[in-house]
């Protein structure tokens, strides 16, 4: 009897185990096709963020005014990006492979003495490169030689508006205020759609004012300079290092050039809405720095620019520096250039 139990218990066990190695198999396979699916999940989460990267990249969002109002606008990523990294034509020219004693960040740059004309220093100074906003220094010559009324109350129309380069502004469209205000943020605070209603407001409207700017170009003997709009945001406003010096020497004799580009802010009453400027180059509000007249510029095509004139060791000097890499650069390059020029012999020391 205890035989046949015994008999029945092992016939049980026998049938009852391939049943369990089979669900423990069966569990182990449905693991396996469980985590292949998984991964094949995420082989296509990671395939198709690729084809949305691709075919659907992510915007940069831009705020602009058309007739008056405010307009949001979307740019692909991948182009806002290439314009940023985009070369300078100094690159472009090789321009920043020059070496240099002083280690200049910019790829362009001269000092003369303002009372001999002595040129100090140079490097790549007849090449004609974009110059951005340093465009607004003849500008605002224009403006002063062509005795306009400084209290005349002009306004911003859409035709100031930037759709070229697309940059804001403070200034609405519809916006009121004196030419004496509009030529001060131009050259102060490089705003670009007061100089665009500055020389909209010329007798014979802009075209005639882009006129004025090359003939006084050429008057000078700027012979390597062209100009085609009043604020500088398009790449073909072009100049040299030594023809800059010549504008600046000439704009440096103008009072009002002098006052209205080195104030370090200044407020502004814009048809009822106070606005208060800064000046671009942080250098006027230094005590360290005596500076007679300045202008700075900036698009892509031309790298950071600036343009000064300053007193060094009683000496004045001025300075040109184009196609500066780097925010601060152009500033720290006349740092650099300032401590030279003071190791220097004096002027009259043999």
């Amino acid at each position: 009897m205890v035989k046949l139990a015994l008999g029945a218990l092992i016939s049980l066990l026998f049938i009852l185990t391939p049943a369990s190695a089979a669900k423990v198999e069966g569990g182990a396979q449905a693991a396996k096709v469980k985590k292949h699916i998984v991964k094949k999940a995420g082989v296509k989460r990671r395939l198709q963020a690729h084809v949305a990267k691709v075919h659907h990249p992510r915007v940069v969002r831009q705020v602009g005014v058309v007739r008056g109002k405010r307009v949001v606008t979307y740019r692909n990523v991948r182009n806002a990006h290439a314009l940023v990294a985009a070369r300078s034509a100094g690159d472009v020219a090789g321009l920043n492979l020059t070496r240099d004693p002083l280690a200049l960040a910019s790829s362009v740059a001269l000092v003369l003495d303002q009372s001999s004309s002595e040129i100090l220093f140079e490097k790549n100074a007849n090449v004609a490169l974009p110059i951005a906003s340093i465009t607004k220094l003849m500008t605002g010559l224009v403006v002063v030689l062509a005795q306009q009324d400084m209290h005349e109350v002009l306004a911003v129309t859409e035709a100031d508006v930037d759709y070229e380069k697309h940059t804001s502004s403070r200034l609405r469209v519809g916006a009121r205020m004196s030419r004496g205000d509009l030529l001060h943020i131009a050259l102060m605070s490089s705003e670009n759609r007061a100089a665009s209603a500055l020389g909209r407001n010329y007798p014979g409207g802009i075209a005639a004012f882009v006129a004025a700017m090359n003939a006084k170009a050429l008057a000078l003997g700027m012979l390597d300079t062209h100009f085609v709009d009043s604020s500088g945001l398009s790449r073909r406003n072009v100049a040299s290092a030594r023809d800059l010096a010549k504008l600046a020497m000439v704009a440096h004799q103008e009072p009002l050039l002098r006052e209205y580009s080195t104030d370090p802010n200044y407020q502004v009453d814009a048809g009822g809405r106070v606005m208060r400027y800064s000046n671009t180059n942080y250098l006027v509000a230094s005590p360290d720095w005596q500076i007679g007249l300045q202008k700075t510029g900036f698009i892509n095509e031309a790298g950071r620019c600036l343009v000064m004139q300053a007193m060094i060791q009683g000496r004045a000097v001025i300075m040109v520096f184009l196609d500066s890499k780097g925010k601060q650069s152009r500033t720290a390059d006349a740092g650099r250039m300032r401590r030279w020029l003071e190791a220097l012999k004096p002027p009259g020391v043999g």
